[in-house]
């Protein structure tokens, strides 16, 4: 009996050895698989497997009857044995849910089954053996490689003996291609590539390589692996070679995801053109000026792109050194970036689905805080929100208490304004003096001009490195000051109408005055009193922004128009009409955006790019003065403005929404400054001679602090502040 039980047991074995023909598969659907059907064994075999769940009775057979867990242990065998062979049919990749639903099914009859089931399952293949794969199962593959794909899972397929990939046939027809596996709803594979690149860019190859090897997805395929390689190299021709290529892979690539395929609108022969300017440069930084000239008149020309640039390449055969190269075409050399930053202008020519885009993790994570602070109606916290939690900023911490009542002003108060390292404030008006004070204890540091000034002062301006400081009079005057001594350092009297704004160069050695004297409208000055540049227009300049990057100088006339400059060219770009009378502009930070204020109680938001508005702002009011606006807070992610009526407005600059509307200055607020390092600090003045400086008790705390400090270091009298107590105390 035990000879015959050892020979009963030992069956799935002997099935194995004969190699009984293919299952037949039921296609996948995208629900998942579905449950495939047993193997059809011929019935004429001696294979056949005896009826296990009904044994036989009497001496119908040989083999006696055995206990129902050994039945159960015996039926199990030829399922995994199916199993195993239905992965090496279908010559796909496995994915974890196939391997899960049969062990789920296996745990429901281990269940019913007993202790004899377990040691059976142990062992059937893990999900994660390679050996379930057809590109290291039975199958051969002759060449022993495996065809890659472009971001796609690898096709593990039976191969002929020459090499050439064939599908496996399945006994029923062609099987369908699953669907793509998803997570959390997002493509699995586009996120998988994305985990891999960000792993490398954070320098953790070997896990981006492990990433890579346990989904089976790659990042790049082999032709964008060699045309980065080629690029980065300064292999221009295998370069081209590959870019030229494109469109004939780009048939094959719809299908299996390989070749350099390029984005929808993207100009070849501009691609092209970079590539051979690279080489063009790269050639003349070697001194090769020979083979550069060739480059430029039988490789560049031909491409018909931008003749001005040609000009320009021509122009640097004439340099003297390859550093001079470097200078004129603002170009780092072979051996700096250059490469690196062209291989990111090409990739943006090249389809996202085979060439990711630089750092695409990064750019979404920065887009998710961005669109989290978009959304925070009270945002006030400068520092770079988490990616744990969901941002969200409490109102308590919003500036909405003022904190310091300043009125050491004479007379109406015209303009504030914040230095650009928010530690101090200049306020200037009716009374011909310029107040400096310095932040956070508001302390007079200067008063300027009170015997120099024959008129108000409508405007003021830090230079970048506030060390000093510009005032426009209405005495016709623009001047200078030095805003550690105090003392003036230039006065430029050739105007013969009052000079209206001013602001300074980005180089801190010039600045530019607006004034209504139409012969002198917009000039540049250097610091020695020399006039630069004259713009010579046919218009009064009220008021000038000019753009941190130093590009965009806007100038606003006494009607309705905006006038747009290029400051690097000093040519003049495009004009913005309006509806009525503008009272302020101002830029934003990042240079993209322009404030305008209007006298028909609305501001608006302006694209300086696109040259359209992209928000509208209401609420204040507005009249025949100057007032006033300002882009500010955390992020720059409020609108801030005066009113005519007194009050200040604050909207949120995304959605426009009135965050705050504060009582202010009575009858009018003619000026705001949000400070550039505090996004809970800004102030506001107006015609009752005060200055307000707004906070929050936090704010209120820090004031008093640096206040006592002051005092302790310094025997000066009262400023004049009136500060109230600090909230919640007595």
């Amino acid at each position: 009996m035990q000879e015959q039980l050892a020979t009963y047991i030992s069956y799935p074995v002997e099935v194995a050895d004969q190699q009984p023909p293919p299952p037949t598969i039921t296609p996948f659907t995208s629900d998942g698989p579905s449950t495939p059907h047993p193997p059809q064994h011929p019935t004429n075999t001696v294979l056949s497997a005896p009826d296990l769940t009904n044994p036989p009775q009497g001496n119908s057979t040989d083999i006696p009857h055995l206990p129902p867990t050994l039945h159960r242990t015996i039926q199990l065998a030829p399922i995994a044995t199916e199993q195993q062979g239905r992965g090496q049919v279908l010559g796909r990749r496995r994915r974890a849910s196939d391997d899960l639903s049969d062990t789920q099914d296996l745990d429901t009859e281990n269940t019913e089954a007993g202790p004899s089931t377990h040691q059976h399952k142990s062992k059937r293949r893990r999900p994660d053996d390679d050996t379930m794969l057809a590109g290291s199962d039975g199958t051969s593959v002759s060449n022993g490689t495996t065809a890659h794909t472009n971001g796609k899972s690898h096709e593990r397929a039976a191969t002929s003996a020459n090499g050439t990939q064939k599908a496996a046939l399945a006994t029923n027809g062609a099987s369908k291609s699953r669907m793509p596996e998803t997570f959390f709803g997002h493509d699995r594979e586009e996120v998988t590539r994305i985990l891999i690149q960000a792993l490398s860019d954070m320098g953790y190859q070997t896990a981006a390589e492990s990433v890579g090897r346990d989904s089976g997805f790659e990042l790049e395929s082999p032709t964008v692996a060699s045309f980065r390689t080629a690029v980065l190299d300064g292999a221009w021709g295998a370069a081209e070679d590959l870019l030229l290529g494109a469109t004939a892979l780009a048939e094959r690539a719809s299908q299996d995801g390989n070749g350099l395929v390029l984005a929808q609108g993207a100009d070849r022969n501009m691609m092209r053109f970079w590539i051979r300017q690279q080489k063009f440069l790269e050639l003349l930084e070697q001194q090769k000026t020979s083979q550069a000239l060739m480059v430029l008149r039988t490789e560049l020309t031909p491409l018909n792109q931008d003749q001005g640039k040609l000009h320009f390449l021509s122009s640097l055969v004439m340099c003297d050194s390859p550093d001079d190269i470097k200078l004129k075409a603002e170009w780092d050399g072979a051996y700096g970036r250059s490469r690196e930053i062209l291989l990111s202008e090409l990739s943006r020519c090249i389809s996202p689905s085979v060439m990711l885009p630089e750092h695409r993790l990064a750019v979404l994570l920065h887009q998710v805080k961005h669109n989290q602070i978009n959304m925070c109606m009270y945002h006030s916290n400068a520092e770079s929100p988490s990616l744990y939690s969901d941002h969200l900023c409490d109102r308590r911490r919003f500036p909405t208490e003022c904190i310091i009542d300043i009125d050491d002003h004479q007379g109406e108060v015209w303009q504030v304004v914040f230095s650009h390292d928010g530690t101090k404030l200049a306020s200037c008006g009716s009374e011909k003096s310029v107040i400096i004070w310095a932040v956070p204890s508001f302390k007079i540091l200067h008063t300027l001009g009170d015997r120099v000034h024959r008129a108000g002062v409508g405007n003021v301006a830090f230079s970048w490195d506030d060390s000093k400081i510009v005032t426009c009079c209405q005495d016709k005057h623009a001047r200078v000051w030095d805003l550690k001594s105090g003392d003036i350092l230039l006065d430029i009297s050739t105007f013969e109408e009052p000079v209206s704004s001013c602001v300074w160069a980005p180089d801190n050695r010039s600045f530019l005055t607006g004034s209504l004297d139409k012969s002198r409208s917009l000039c540049q000055w250097d610091l020695d009193g020399k006039n630069i540049f004259d713009w010579a227009n046919n218009h009064r300049v009220e008021d000038l922004s000019l753009s941190p990057d130093g590009r965009w100088l806007v100038a606003m006339d006494d009607r309705n128009h905006i006038h747009v400059y290029n400051f690097l060219t000093r040519l003049w770009e495009y004009e913005i009409e309006l509806h009525c009378r503008l009272t302020s502009i101002s830029i934003s930070k990042d240079s993209r955006h322009l404030l305008v204020n209007l006298q028909k109680d609305q501001a608006q938001l302006f694209d300086l790019v696109s040259r359209e508005p992209v928000q509208y702002y209401s609420g204040h009011t507005g009249g025949e003065y100057m007032i006033r606006s300002a882009l500010g807070g955390a992020n720059e992610s409020f609108v801030l403005s005066g009113s005519e009526d007194g009050s200040i407005n604050i909207w949120h600059k995304a959605s426009a929404q009135i965050v705050e509307k504060l009582s202010g200055h009575h009858p009018r607020c003619n000026s705001v400054s949000w400070s550039p390092t505090d996004p809970c600090l800004f102030a506001s003045c107006g015609d009752d001679g005060k200055v307000k400086i707004w906070s929050n008790a936090e704010g209120q705390r820090i004031h008093l602090e640096a206040l006592h400090q002051s005092q302790e270091s310094s025997s000066t009298e009262s400023n004049g502040w009136h500060g109230e107590q600090p909230m919640g105390e007595e």
